[in-house]
């Protein structure tokens, strides 16, 4: 787990990219906000590899499409050379396969490179603080890879016949009317911040209900619950 970050201390970030003028732009971008500070950057997996063992970043900025090795398949080597950095892919791909390959190697998060500056910074203040954050985009190829890879486990034997069936209860049926807006907000890719000036709470009420909300679907990730919330029609 990452570690917490000192009041008022930066955010510092490893940019990886292949391409220089994106790399420079990004850093000048970033450079706006006293949230977060540009520490190192990198054109390939290996110079990624290398800076990030020794700079032990807070967060990757990662890039998919790098000459050599793809981001996705150095997020092995990056989490093992700094272990408590959190990965959030930056990418041009809406490829539901990238994206579950980037989830399935670590990645915290997978934004497009469409993305606003506030947007980016409010994604990467997120991420560093535990959550998983998702392109609203990509909500959507979230649920079809999910489902693609439940389609290809091997079908269940049928259960003998019951003598009298009983509906089992689903999912949501544990949240209540308040969570279960939270929970649609949550799938449609908003912070915490945003829903809550949606319905005119306090942010701190939401992160409430959004720890109730995990601990009700039993899951430990805000992706998780936005694919079973797809799955049951919240959105």
């Amino acid at each position: 787990m990452n570690a917490t970050l000192a009041p008022n201390k930066p955010i510092r970030i490893l940019v990886v990219d292949d391409h220089t003028l994106f790399r420079r732009g990004l850093t000048a971008l970033l450079a706006r906000d006293p949230q977060v500070v540009v520490v190192g950057d990198a054109g390939d997996a290996g110079e990624a590899q290398r800076r990030a063992l020794e700079l032990q970043p807070d967060l990757i900025l990662l890039d998919n499409h790098l000459p050599g090795v793809n981001g996705v398949d150095a997020l092995p080597a990056l989490l093992e050379a700094a272990p408590n950095t959190r990965v959030l892919m930056l990418t041009v791909s809406e490829d539901e396969a990238d994206l579950a390959a980037a989830l399935r190697g670590g990645a915290a998060g997978y934004l497009l490179k469409t993305a606003e500056g506030d947007a980016l910074i409010s994604a990467i203040v997120r991420t560093v603080q535990g959550e998983s954050v998702i392109a609203p985009e990509m909500t959507s190829k979230l649920v079809a890879a999910y489902r693609g890879a439940a389609s290809q486990e091997p079908p269940t034997p049928p259960a003998p016949p019951m003598a009298a069936p009983v509906a089992e209860a689903g999912p949501l049926d544990a949240l209540s009317p308040r969570e279960r807006d939270i929970l649609r907000g949550m799938a449609q890719g908003a912070s915490n911040k945003e829903i809550a000036r949606e319905h005119g709470i306090a942010e701190t009420t939401v992160k409430i209900h959004v720890q109730h909300i995990l601990r009700k679907l039993s899951v430990s990730s805000r992706v998780h619950a936005a694919v079973i919330a797809s799955e049951n029609g919240l959105i």
